[in-house]
């Protein structure tokens, strides 16, 4: 049975090595180069080890790591559908949990329940985890963009207040990195490398 759940699991580490290919629309820190999934989510989980503290209420900070580091695998399959992206639907849940049950059913059964449940709450958005997570997911590009000069918000001239929408969620697991965040975007329009009209 340990051989069998072993053979299970090397075959689902094998399978999200492609995590690694899929490309995101920010680019690194001060870069050209596009980051991809997995980069995204390793940074993710270490945002979450080092800002922690200012998680608005209590949080399991292994739950959040969990969430953070699987919360895009589904994208192997479904793609990486960008956050400002107006044409497309954003509510694509049912085909990424489609990828979920494909890609987390290749482990041993109750670990493939354990990460299908752990992205349903990331999904949700419900739990003080999953706020935490989402924080983490959305102040990151916010970073990007800021050191790159507007990144993707000037190179699709994406408005200030789409940007501001999309950005808010950040609130709801820190507003003390929500209060960050904000000035960041009030800057970016002083600096006219994100358009305000």
């Amino acid at each position: 049975m340990q051989t069998e759940d072993l053979l299970k699991q090397v075959a689902f580490i094998k399978e999200i090595d492609k995590l690694k290919y899929i490309q995101r629309k920010t680019k690194l820190f001060n870069s050209d180069r596009y980051e991809n999934d997995a980069e995204h989510s390793w940074h993710l989980a270490m945002m979450t080890i080092v800002l922690a503290n200012h998680a608005d209420k209590p949080i399991d900070v292994l739950k959040v790591l969990k969430m953070v580091l699987i919360h895009d695998i589904v994208e192997i399959d479904a793609g990486d559908t960008f956050i400002y992206d107006a044409s497309k639907n954003h509510s694509n849940i049912a085909e990424e949990l489609i990828a979920a049950k494909r890609i987390f059913g290749l482990l041993p059964t109750a670990q493939a329940q354990e990460f299908i449940a752990i992205w349903e709450e990331f999904e949700a958005g419900i739990t003080a985890e999953a706020k935490f997570a989402k924080t983490m997911d959305r102040f990151e590009p916010l970073l990007q963009n800021t050191s790159n000069k507007g990144g993707t918000w000037a190179e699709f001239n994406v408005p200030y207040q789409q940007v501001y929408d999309k950005k808010k969620a950040i609130k709801d697991g820190s507003a003390t990195i929500w209060n960050y965040a904000e000035q960041l975007l009030t800057e970016s329009v002083e600096k006219g490398i994100l358009n305000n009209k």
